[in-house]
């Protein structure tokens, strides 16, 4: 009988991955596609992907993402990791609860909700849209995923270890430095990736706080399928799976790596003592 039930939940598996996959190995498959539609398959060419590279105004909209989606990132990274400290470091459960209700409101919101709410918030202060307007935006929808990713690490720390280090003499820099981020760590790296992710995957938030002069490439493929079927596109989309599928195996091997490293360090421990 379990294995009856183990069966079907297998099944059930890859129908869900076929699901979620078909459209995209589809639009990959018709990136090489010769001809100008995905009506047919007119044969195996590279034109699309020619014509991609070839396009100047295209590159730049690649360009633009990777440096909002990297900036984004790396500061959404920092403050999300110093919030998940402070809601770590909250003694009161109640308190503790608030931040972290405040801090899924933009997860829970709707995109369209978010976007809208920036755009009033940037015409307000009189910050123009563009570059800066991008980034702000993707940095506030992008700590809350870093927070998230890096508190359950910081949950699973023995509070012992930083009360040891105080025992021994270190000050706040050195616990910090030596013990708190050494343990989340891995929390970290899921953060940033993820918001990597996020950033290079929104739409809707950009679509609302972009300006005249600054698009990013999401933003751009949605013009540009207004106007028609451009299988350059699918060579784009194609690109920019397999650019993240080489992020995600990265961060595979790292974490990997910083788990193994931590087994060794406590087999170590084991056998000091």
């Amino acid at each position: 009988m379990v294995d009856k039930h183990k069966k079907w939940a297998n099944i059930y598996l890859v129908f869900v991955f076929i699901l979620m996959y078909a459209p995209i190995f589809y639009l990959i498959f018709y990136s090489f596609n010769k001809g100008d539609y995905m009506a047919g398959f007119a044969g195996f060419s590279w034109r699309h992907y020619i014509d991609m590279f070839a396009d100047a105004r295209l590159m730049q909209m690649l360009v633009n993402t990777f440096i909002v989606a990297l900036l984004s990132a790396l500061i959404a990274t920092l403050i999300g990791l110093f919030g998940a400290i402070g809601i770590y470091n909250t003694k009161q459960a109640s308190t503790k609860n608030v931040l972290l209700s405040l801090n899924n409101v933009l997860m829970v919101s709707p995109d369209v909700i978010i976007g809208a709410s920036f755009l009033i918030f940037f015409t307000m202060i009189g910050l123009k849209l563009g570059f800066g307007s991008v980034v702000l935006a993707h940095i506030a929808f992008s700590i809350p995923i870093v927070v998230l990713m890096v508190l359950p690490r910081l949950n699973e720390m023995n509070p012992a270890l930083i009360d040891a280090a105080r025992d021994l003499g270190a000050n706040s820099y050195q616990v910090l430095s030596r013990v708190v981020l050494p343990y989340a760590w891995p929390g970290i790296l899921s953060g940033f990736f993820m918001a990597i992710t996020y950033s290079l995957d929104d739409f809707a938030v950009t679509f609302f706080v972009t300006g005249n002069g600054f698009s990013t490439l999401s933003v751009e493929i949605y013009s540009r399928a207004r106007q028609g079927i451009d299988l350059s596109i699918n060579a784009m989309a194609t690109l920019m799976f397999l650019l993240s599928l080489v992020l995600v195996i990265i961060y595979y091997f790292i974490s990997n790596y910083s788990a193994a490293n931590s087994k060794k360090k406590k087999g170590n421990r084991v056998v000091v003592h």
